[in-house]
Order: C-alpha cells, then sequence, then structure tokens
C-alpha cells in the first residue's frame, strides 16, 4: 500500500507494483490545487472542519480510484466539487445538523443564571482562514469569504442536505441548473424548485445583506482586535463592554445560552470567567471564517500557572464595534489553527 499525502489527505493506492498506476499518474497533479476550495466545499455542506476534512480525503480516495474513467467531459474541478458534494450528502444522511445556541430558537439568556452545557449537540465549528485561502490569489479570498462567515454557514444548518448542496453549487460555486441536476441525479425543475425553498429559508434564519463586516486585514479590523485583545489581558471588562454595539450577540457552545447586548455580556463574563486579575488571559490574534478571531489561553491554578487553551473567539467586527462573538470552547480546535498547546 503507497500512501500519498495531501495536506490533511491522503490518497491510498492498493497493490502499486512501480509506484503510481500510469492511468492515474498524474492524478495528484491534476487535484491538488483544488484541495483547499473542496474543504471550504465539505465545510459548508456540513458546518463541522473535522467532518469536512474526512469528507476531502474520502474524495480523493474516490477520485483516484475512478481517476481511469475520467473522460474529460467536465473540467477536473467540476469532476472533484461532483464527488465531494455526493460523499457529502451520503454522510450527512440521518445526521443531526449543527447550529450554534442562537440556531436552537430559545430567548436570550440571563448572565446570572446557570450555565448549561449541552455536550451531545453536535456544535458549528470555526474554519481556519489558513486552510482554505489561497494567498497567491487574493481575488479567490474575497470571493470565498462571504460563503464561509459563520452566520453564512449556521443559515445553510437550516436547510435541507440537498437543499444546502444545490444552493451553495447554484449561488456560490456558480453552477448552471443542469449541472447541479446531473451532479446530484435529479431534474432541473427539481433543482429550480430545491433552489427556491433554500433562498426563502435562507432569507428567513440568515444574515441581513445590508450588514458590513470589516476584513479582517483592515486597518479597523485589526486596530478594534488589538484593543479587544487589551481588554480582556488587563481584565478590564468595562472596557470591554464599550466596544461592543447596542445589540452585540455572545454566545459559546457547548453552553447553549447566548446574551444579547454589551452590559449583559459584561456581567455575564464578571460571573462565570475562571481570571481574577490582569495577565490571567492571554489571546494570540488570527483569523477564522473569513473574520477577525483570538486565541485565549487562561493561566489557572490547576495548570501550575501556565497559560493553557481555554477559548477560541470568531468575532462580527463593524464600523459602530464588535457585533457578535462566538467563543468556541473546543480546546481540541487549537491544533487546527496550529496554536501552541502552552503559552
Amino acid at each position: 500500500m503507497l500512501v500519498r499525502k495531501l495536506g490533511t489527505v491522503s490518497v491510498l493506492a492498493h497493490n502499486l507494483d512501480d509506484g503510481l498506476d500510469p492511468g492515474r499518474g498524474d492524478f495528484l497533479a491534476q487535484a491538488e490545487p483544488y484541495r483547499r476550495e473542496l474543504l471550504a466545499h465539505c465545510y459548508r455542506m456540513t458546518g463541522s472542519l473535522h467532518d469536512a476534512e474526512d469528507l476531502v480525503q474520502e474524495t480523493f480516495l474516490r477520485a483516484w480510484k475512478s481517476y481511469d474513467r475520467f473522460e474529460g467531459k467536465s473540467s477536473v474541478r467540476t469532476w472533484l466539487h461532483r464527488i465531494a458534494t455526493n460523499t457529502s450528502l451520503t454522510a450527512l444522511e440521518g445526521r443531526q445538523r449543527r447550529p450554534l445556541p442562537t440556531g436552537l430558537g430559545a430567548p436570550s439568556s440571563n448572565p446570572t443564571d446557570d450555565l448549561v452545557e449541552r455536550a451531545e449537540v453536535p456544535w458549528l465549528e470555526p474554519l481556519p482562514d489558513s486552510l482554505y485561502d489561497d494567498p497567491a490569489d487574493p481575488s479567490v479570498i474575497v470571493g470565498s469569504r462571504e460563503s464561509v462567515r459563520l452566520a453564512f454557514v449556521a443559515a445553510l444548518q437550516h436547510l435541507s442536505p440537498r437543499q444546502r448542496a444545490v444552493l451553495v453549487l447554484r449561488d456560490v460555486l456558480q453552477w448552471r441548473a443542469a449541472e447541479v441536476a446531473d451532479a446530484i441525479d435529479t431534474s432541473v425543475a427539481a433543482v429550480n424548485s430545491l433552489l427556491q425553498r433554500a433562498r426563502a429559508q435562507l432569507e428567513a434564519v440568515g444574515p441581513s445583506q445590508d450588514d458590513e463586516l470589516s476584513p479582517p486585514e483592515s486597518d479597523e479590523a485589526r486596530e478594534k482586535l488589538a484593543h479587544y485583545i487589551s481588554a480582556f489581558e488587563d481584565y478590564d471588562i468595562d472596557r470591554l463592554v464599550k466596544m461592543f454595539t447596542a445589540e452585540a450577540i455572545w454566545e459559546m457552545p457547548p453552553f447553549d445560552g447566548w446574551y444579547q447586548g454589551g452590559p449583559v455580556i459584561g456581567a455575564l463574563i464578571h460571573q462565570n470567567c475562571p481570571a481574577e486579575k490582569a495577565g490571567d488571559m492571554r489571546l494570540l490574534p488570527l483569523t477564522a471564517n473569513g473574520q477577525p478571531a483570538a486565541a485565549m489561553y487562561m493561566r489557572l491554578p490547576e495548570t501550575g500557572g501556565r497559560h493553557v487553551p481555554f477559548q477560541l473567539h470568531v468575532l462580527d467586527m463593524r464600523a459602530d464595534g464588535v457585533s457578535h462573538v462566538v467563543a468556541f470552547l473546543d480546546t481540541s480546535l487549537f491544533a487546527k489553527f496550529g496554536l501552541p498547546e502552552v503559552l
């Protein structure tokens, strides 16, 4: 067995005498350029970085096995996305959607109430920009950001898997209806019907098109993120509260509550944050889902005073302040972002 590594994916070639089968010998060269966008595609479909990585691996394996039968009637890119779409649809059969706390349908929470952890819920996960951005092509970066932002991916979770697939293929990848119908083995009329229902559902639950987020590389976003980090590290919650917009939302899966308004968010942090003084928290700036983000490390007595992974914050930054923070408590994500185990 020969194992070929493609970043996070492995293509397994069985019973090969001299390296790759001549009929499939150029597969890796043909497929590798699309690995990043396939990961983003599978992430949109599933809302999970872990699942997306597995699905890209399965996509490459299926594509490699059938590469000798690839007739070139479509581009390699289209062919790979078709395989990735159907691999995702198969994987999603019988699975729960991946929400954020705001997507559970409950009203905003009281910051003085006990936190309720819902470990059984398969929560939405963030996506490191480094895994899907193509630094050599800025136009790809800008074009892909809108379709991986947390609010958009969370809204996609309200759609059925087939609605999700049709909407992503038509509105994100800009495929023609006939191409989508061929990809998922249905009729053009069915594709149009699925797309109409998906768009209506997305409009009901999705983010407003008028919302203007600051690009994470902009001077404005970097300055605001630096102030956000400084307020936490100084344990100056009052200063932090002033950074939030009037209707700002804070949520932190796997806890099922969500909180609205700067004063409420400040009260929540005062009530539940294990930090006690300046220096207990350290944050590293990064980007996720095309948004400013920060990795929070906490100094705890049980860790010998070391700063260890605690939360990953993904922020909506606007001209008037921070309007949304999702603070992910799944510390296994730190490795996916290439972050150290200890500061």
